[in-house]
C-alpha cells in the first residue's frame, strides 16, 4: 500500500469543511463592483459600490481582503492591511479599474502573487508588493482613461511607484496548528535604498450577516488583555485572537451612511473608523475596545534591506502560551507542503517546470472563494425588508438560485464570481492535487439550488442565462478517469450522481438549442467572444438562425461523454445499456445532421476549404457558410472517444442494437469513423472526423501561417490577416486576424479578444490528439509543422504543441519571459525579488506570446501544470 503524506491524510477526512478545510483563503480579492452588491435602479454594478466607497460600505453578500483567510461560511475574516504613511487611505483591498475606466476593461493595478498553498490550506503563502511612495490611484485612472483600445494598458510599473526598488515586500503566511487554530504572520521587507515607514494592521472582523437576518444578533469582539481579543457569535461561538504589542482598534462593520448617502449613521463607530483614525487621527474607534471589526496597529520603520515579522494567532481554544510552538508549527507545515508537492510532481521533471506547476496549482488553490448569492432575496428583499427598486432586474428568471459555498473562481479580482465552464476546466487541474474538491465542485453546480429547474447550468453572475459550452460532462469524465487511474478504483457514486443531473442538462440543450429538432445546435456567444464575423447573440436582420459548428460539435462531444459514462455505469447496473444505445443513436444523428442543412442540404464541412464553418439560414430559406477559419472549426476535433472492445463485449444487448442501427442506417454510420473495426490493441474509435477530414483539419491546425503559433494554437487563423472575411447582409460585417485583443468593440471590456492563444481549448486539442493516437498508433504520421517535410505521429504532435505552450512560462535564450511586455522585462528578469514570480494570464498574444486579459487567471491557465505533467508521461 502506498504511504500517504500528511496532507493527503488530511484530505481523506470526511466533511472537510468542518475539519481541515474549515478555514482557507476564501476571502474575495474584490467584492466591490459586483452584481451581488449592486442595488442601483439602473444596474450599474461597477459604480454603485466602487473602490472609493468600499472602505465605508458594509457589504451584503461577502467580504474582501489582501491575502485573507476566513471560515467556510465567511462568518469571521482575517487579513492584514498596510499603510505607508503617505496614502490617503489604508491599503485594505486591491485597487483596479472598472470596465468603464480601463481602456481594456476591468483590470487590477497591483502587484501580488499567490505563492503556495496545500489543498487543505494547512500552509499558504501570499506576496503583496506595496510602494513607499503615495499609491498612484488617480494617475492610474487618468492615464488609462486617456488611452484607447489601440494603446497598451497603463500599469502600476509604468508609474514611478516602484522606481529604485522603493517598495516593501509583504509576505502573508498561514499555518494551521489544528482545525480551529490559525497562525498568521506578516513579514515585511524594505527593498528600497533608504529607511522607510510602514504600518501593519492585522484585521479580524465579522461579515455583516445580522443586518439582513433577524435571527442573528450583532456579534462582538472585545479586548480581554493587552495582547488578546475575544470574539463571540451565536453562529461560531468564541474565538481568541492573540497578537504581539500594538494598539488595539475597534469599530463596527456597519455602513458609514453619512459619508455615502448623507444621512445619519445607525451606530457611532462605523466600518471606516479604523481607517479614519489611523490616517487622520479622528476619534472614530471605540474607546471601550469592543466592536464587530478589529485591528492591531503596528508602526514600523525599516532600514534598507531590513525585515520584521508580525505574528498573530486565532484559536478556538484559549491558549496559555500562544507563541511557544508558533515557529515549530510553521516549520512543520512548510515541510509537509514540500513533501506533498514532491509526491505530486515527479522528480524527472525539470526543476523549472516543477516550480511553474507548483505555482499554477497554488494559484488555483488561492482563488477559492466563499460565494454567497440568494437571487430571490436580492430581487425581493429578505424577511422584513422592502423590495429593492430596479428598472430591469438582472437574473430575474433565476429566483431559485441560492449559492452559499466555497467555490473555485476564475480570478478573485477580475472575475470574483464562478463561471460554469471555467469551473469545469479548473477541475481538470484540481483533480491532480485534490480529487475530493474536484468531484465536490462538479456536483455542486448540478445541485437544485444552482441548476435551473429546466436543466440549464448557470453561466455566470452577470447573466446566468447566457450559454457556456457544455463541457461539464467532459470535466466529470476527465476527473473520474484521472481519479480512477490514481486511486485504482472508480468512484461510481460520484459518476452516477453527476450523470443523472447531466441527463437533465442534456435534455435542456436538446429542447432549447435544437428548437427545430434537426440535431443541429445553436448557443450564440458560447464563450468565444469576438471570434466571429458578428455577435452570434445578435445576428443581422434577415438571418433567422445559425447552425453553429462549435455548438453542434460540443453536443457531439457531450453525447460521447454520456455514452462513455453509460458504458462505465452499465458494468455495475445493466439498466444503463439502454442509455448507451440512446446516446449512440444520438451521436449518429448529430453526425448526419452536420452534413444535411436547409434546402440545399448543405454541410458544416466545406469540401473546397476542407474545414468546418457555421452555416446561417436566411428568411427565404437559403443557407450560406460563414467562412471564418477559427476555433469554431477546430472544436469538431473534440468529439472523440476511445472504447475498448472488452467493455462492449460485456454489453450483449447494446451490441445487438448497435449492429441493427448500422445495418439499417449505413448512411449514418458512414459519416463517422469506422465503428465496426477495432485496432490491434482492441480499441474502437468514436469520432465525427473520418481519417480524411482529420488529415485535412490537421493540415490547417499545424500550419504556422494559420493556427500554429510558436506558443500554441491561435484562436483565429493568421490567414485572415491578408484575407479578411466579409459577410454582406443588411450591413458590412468583416473579420480579420488580430493576434491579441480586438480593435472591434463588439463585446467591449475584457471580453474583446480575437486571435490569441487560450489554454483551455489548447489543452483539449492536445488531449484529443492523444486519443486519436491511441487508436491510430505510431504508423499514422502527419507533417509538423505543415510544409516542413518533418512527419510525426499524433502523440508526438501533442507533445510538440505542449512544448510550445510551456515556452510561455520558460525564459527564452535572452532570459526573458515572452508573456511580459517589453516595458517590464528588465524588472522581472533582472530584479532578484521579481524574477521568481509569475503571472497566469487569461490568454496570450497569438504571435508574440504576450500575456493579455486578467493577470491572475490561474483558474484555467493552471492547465499549464497538466500539460507539464502529461508531457513527461507521454514522452
Amino acid at each position: 500500500m502506498v504511504r500517504k503524506n500528511a496532507e493527503e491524510e488530511r484530505l481523506t477526512v470526511e466533511d472537510n469543511y468542518k475539519n481541515w478545510k474549515r478555514w482557507g483563503p476564501y476571502l474575495a480579492e474584490r467584492q466591490w463592483g459586483t452584481v451581488r452588491e449592486d442595488y442601483s435602479p439602473e444596474g450599474h454594478a461597477w459604480s454603485f459600490i466602487g473602490h472609493d466607497k468600499a472602505r465605508s460600505n458594509a457589504y451584503r453578500w461577502g467580504e474582501e481582503g489582501i491575502g485573507g483567510f476566513c471560515d467556510s461560511r465567511e462568518i469571521l475574516c482575517l487579513a492584514p492591511a498596510f499603510w505607508n504613511g503617505k496614502d490617503a487611505i489604508l491599503k485594505e483591498r486591491l485597487f483596479g479599474l472598472t470596465n468603464d475606466e480601463g481602456n481594456h476593461g476591468e483590470d487590477v493595478k497591483e502587484l501580488y502573487f499567490h505563492q503556495v498553498s496545500t489543498p487543505t490550506h494547512s500552509y499558504a503563502k501570499y506576496l503583496y508588493k506595496y510602494p513607499h511612495k503615495k499609491f498612484p490611484y488617480t494617475e492610474l485612472v487618468r492615464k488609462n482613461r486617456s488611452r484607447n483600445r489601440e494603446d497598451a494598458e497603463y500599469e502600476i510599473l509604468d508609474t514611478k511607484a516602484f522606481d529604485n526598488n522603493t517598495y516593501f515586500d509583504c509576505f502573508i503566511e498561514y499555518a494551521k496548528a489544528d482545525v480551529g487554530d490559525i497562525l498568521m504572520k506578516v513579514t515585511v521587507i524594505n527593498r528600497g535604498p533608504r529607511a522607510a515607514n510602514i504600518h501593519v494592521l492585522p484585521h479580524l472582523w465579522f461579515r455583516n450577516f445580522w443586518k439582513h437576518n433577524n435571527r442573528f444578533e450583532r456579534p462582538e469582539m472585545k479586548a480581554i488583555s493587552k495582547g488578546a481579543v475575544q470574539s463571540r457569535s451565536t453562529r461560531n461561538g468564541r474565538y481568541y485572537f492573540y497578537h504581539e504589542d500594538g494598539e488595539q482598534l475597534f469599530c463596527e462593520n456597519e455602513t458609514n451612511n453619512q459619508r455615502i448617502y448623507g444621512v445619519p449613521n445607525e451606530v457611532e463607530y462605523v466600518k471606516d473608523g479604523i481607517n479614519n483614525h489611523v490616517i487622520d487621527g479622528q476619534l472614530t474607534v471605540n474607546p471601550a475596545k469592543k466592536g464587530s471589526k478589529f485591528a492591531v496597529w503596528h508602526k514600523l520603520r525599516l532600514k534598507s534591506g531590513e525585515e520584521k515579522t508580525i505574528k498573530v494567532r486565532l484559536s478556538k481554544k484559549k491558549l496559555a502560551d500562544p507563541w511557544g510552538n508558533y515557529d515549530s508549527i510553521f516549520e512543520k507545515r512548510i515541510q509537509e507542503c514540500e513533501e506533498f508537492y514532491g509526491d505530486i510532481l515527479k522528480k524527472e521533471l525539470p526543476v523549472q517546470q516543477q516550480a511553474i506547476a507548483k505555482k499554477a496549482f497554488s494559484g488555483l488553490l488561492w482563488t477559492k472563494q466563499f460565494y454567497y448569492y440568494d437571487v430571490y432575496k436580492w430581487l425581493f428583499g429578505g424577511p422584513g425588508e422592502s423590495k429593492p427598486y430596479r428598472k430591469d432586474s438582472r437574473n430575474k428568471h433565476w429566483e431559485h438560485l441560492t449559492n452559499r459555498h466555497v467555490i473555485s473562481m476564475p480570478d478573485k479580482w477580475e472575475y470574483p464570481w464562478y463561471a460554469a465552464w471555467d469551473l469545469a476546466f479548473h477541475m481538470a487541474s484540481f483533480v491532480e492535487i485534490d480529487p475530493y474538491f474536484a468531484k465536490e465542485q462538479l456536483l455542486l453546480v448540478l445541485k437544485e439550488s444552482y441548476m435551473h429547474p429546466n436543466g440549464q447550468i448557470p453561466a455566470y453572475e452577470w447573466n446566468f442565462s447566457d450559454v457556456n459550452p457544455p463541457v461539464h460532462s467532459w470535466a466529470v469524465w476527465t476527473v473520474y478517469e484521472k481519479d480512477k487511474k490514481r486511486s485504482g478504483k472508480g468512484d461510481f457514486n460520484f459518476l452516477e450522481k453527476a450523470y443523472q443531473k447531466l441527463l437533465v442538462n442534456f435534455t435542456w440543450w436538446v429542447n432549447q438549442k435544437d428548437k427545430s429538432g434537426t440535431n443541429l445546435f445553436e448557443g450564440g456567444f458560447l464563450g468565444l467572444d469576438n471570434i466571429g464575423v458578428f455577435d452570434r447573440n445578435h445576428m443581422p436582420e434577415g438571418v433567422t438562425r445559425m447552425q453553429q459548428a462549435d455548438a453542434t460539435s460540443w453536443m457531439a462531444m457531450f453525447t460521447l461523454n454520456m455514452l462513455r459514462m453509460s458504458l462505465e455505469l452499465a458494468t455495475i447496473n445493466p439498466n444503463y445499456e439502454d442509455s448507451v444505445a440512446k446516446f449512440f443513436r444520438h451521436f449518429l444523428n448529430i453526425a448526419w445532421a452536420m452534413h444535411h442543412i436547409g434546402q440545399k442540404d448543405i454541410s458544416l464541412w466545406d469540401d473546397e476549404d476542407n474545414f468546418y464553418y457555421d452555416v446561417v439560414e436566411m428568411a427565404d430559406g437559403k443557407t450560406d457558410r460563414l467562412k471564418v477559419r477559427s476555433l469554431v472549426g477546430i472544436i469538431p476535433l473534440f468529439a472523440v472517444e476511445i472504447i475498448h472492445k472488452e467493455l462492449f463485449d460485456e454489453l450483449k444487448n447494446f451490441k445487438v442494437r448497435a449492429a441493427e442501427i448500422v445495418r439499417t442506417r449505413p448512411d449514418l454510420a458512414s459519416l463517422i469513423s469506422n465503428i465496426e473495426e477495432f485496432n490491434v490493441d482492441g480499441n474502437y474509435l468514436f469520432s465525427i472526423m473520418r481519417g480524411f477530414r482529420l488529415e485535412k483539419l490537421l493540415f490547417r491546425l499545424l500550419d504556422e501561417k494559420e493556427f500554429l503559433s510558436d506558443y500554441g494554437i491561435r484562436s483565429l487563423s493568421k490567414y485572415h490577416e491578408e484575407h479578411p472575411y466579409v459577410f454582406q447582409h443588411n450591413g458590412h460585417h468583416q473579420i480579420s486576424y488580430e493576434s491579441g485583443e480586438s480593435q472591434s468593440n463588439m463585446f467591449g471590456g475584457n471580453s474583446n479578444w480575437r486571435g490569441p492563444i487560450w489554454l483551455p481549448l489548447n489543452y483539449m486539442i492536445v488531449q484529443s490528439l492523444r486519443k486519436y493516437y491511441s487508436y491510430y498508433g505510431k504508423q499514422y504520421v502527419y507533417e509538423f509543422p505543415t510544409g516542413s517535410g518533418e512527419k510525426l505521429n499524433l502523440n508526438e504532435i501533442a507533445n510538440e504543441i505542449s512544448k510550445r505552450l510551456i515556452k510561455l512560462f520558460e525564459p527564452n535564450e535572452d532570459g526573458k519571459f515572452v508573456y511580459h511586455s517589453e516595458d517590464v522585462q528588465s524588472v522581472f528578469t533582472k530584479n532578484e525579488h521579481f524574477k521568481e514570480e509569475h503571472f497566469f494570464y487569461e490568454f496570450f498574444d497569438g504571435d508574440s506570446g504576450k500575456g493579455l486579459g486578467a493577470s491572475h487567471q490561474t483558474g484555467w491557465t493552471a492547465l499549464i501544470a497538466n500539460l507539464i505533467m502529461e508531457l513527461e508521461e507521454n514522452s
